[in-house]
């Protein structure tokens, strides 16, 4: 078998569409943070009605059921080739389970703005494992970017916004706990790829890792989804429609035709997303400390990016 045959469908022709690759990249970016900066609050709206395992799980699994629907209709293959199955298990555990059960869990402690600042220090997380996992030694730019992030999450946690002292700590565990599961899970995605097609590439990816997210829901959790309401109804179908499933497909497409910092450094757009909608929706009051580790924050993603954007 060729090395061109094991490539999958959607990245063929890479070398001659070089030129088109940065823009799919970067659009596919902006589409994935401004649909999940939009899922804060809807989703601190959600856990308000719904448990939050219960409802990531089902949206999962609605989420999943359109993919796969979309992936036959586009012609792509859902078979995965036996060795690459525990590859798209592990990355499924840590890219869907970790992060979307972590980060809604965070949401029962922490406000939706705090909590989408501390999730998207992962560009952090993602220079730090690059070295061990893709060989790629930090940069004294990285290296100073991480530093910073460091700080903004110190003055988070700090007096005068989060505190210890009043019960946030499983929140802020909780969501920095998920930002470096996902990660890991961004840079080992890049380290071992699976071949298939983008669509069913994110169906499998949802499935698999939707499922302990569903079990645990309806073992630890008493969902009534008969109570929901209207508005609760909507807020589940766009986490499921939107969430866990266009903006999976976007980021899968940016992380492989991105360098695993540039990808991640692209989300720089969620948290200000997240922010600014809480704020808006929800009425989370925007605190200076807020702010200021907000830019602190925004300031180390931007620096991390110390590898140029291009196709891999």
């Amino acid at each position: 078998m060729s090395a061109t045959s094991q490539v999958p469908p959607f990245l063929l022709g890479a070398a001659q569409r070089s030129p088109q690759i940065p823009l799919l990249g970067a659009l596919s970016v902006v589409v994935t943070a401004l649909g999940w900066g939009l899922n804060w609050p809807a989703t601190k709206l959600l856990i308000a009605a719904c448990p939050p395992l219960s409802a990531r799980g089902v949206a999962g699994a609605v989420a999943c059921v359109i993919l796969f629907i979309a992936a036959a209709l586009r012609g792509e293959s859902l078979r995965v080739a036996r060795p690459e199955r525990w590859r798209l298990a592990a990355g499924a555990l840590l890219n869907v389970t970790a992060w979307m059960g972590g980060t809604t869990a965070a949401l029962r402690w922490l406000p939706a703005g705090q909590a989408v600042t501390l999730a998207y220090t992962m560009p952090i997380w993602v220079c730090l494992l690059n070295w061990p996992i893709l060989g790629e030694r930090p940069t004294f730019r990285q290296i100073a970017a991480i530093i910073l992030g460091m700080v903004g999450i110190i003055v988070l946690v700090g007096p005068g916004s989060l505190s210890f002292e009043r019960d946030d700590a499983p929140g802020i565990a909780l969501a920095l706990g998920s930002a470096m599961l996902f990660g890991l899970g961004t840079v080992f995605g890049k380290a071992r790829p699976v071949c298939l097609g983008p669509l069913a590439f994110t169906a499998w990816q949802v499935a698999v890792g939707s499922i302990p997210l569903l079990i645990l829901g309806l073992c630890l959790e008493a969902p009534a989804f008969a109570a929901l309401s209207l508005f609760a109804w909507a807020a589940l179908a766009y986490t499921a429609v939107v969430s866990m499933g266009i903006c999976y497909v976007t980021w899968f497409v940016a992380r492989s035709r991105l360098s695993a910092p540039a990808a991640a450094t692209g989300t720089l757009l969620t948290p200000v997303i997240g922010v600014a909608a809480s704020s808006l929706a929800l009425g989370d009051p925007l605190t200076a400390p807020q702010l200021v580790a907000l830019m602190l924050v925004a300031g180390g993603i931007i620096l991390g990016s110390a590898t140029p954007v291009a196709a891999r």
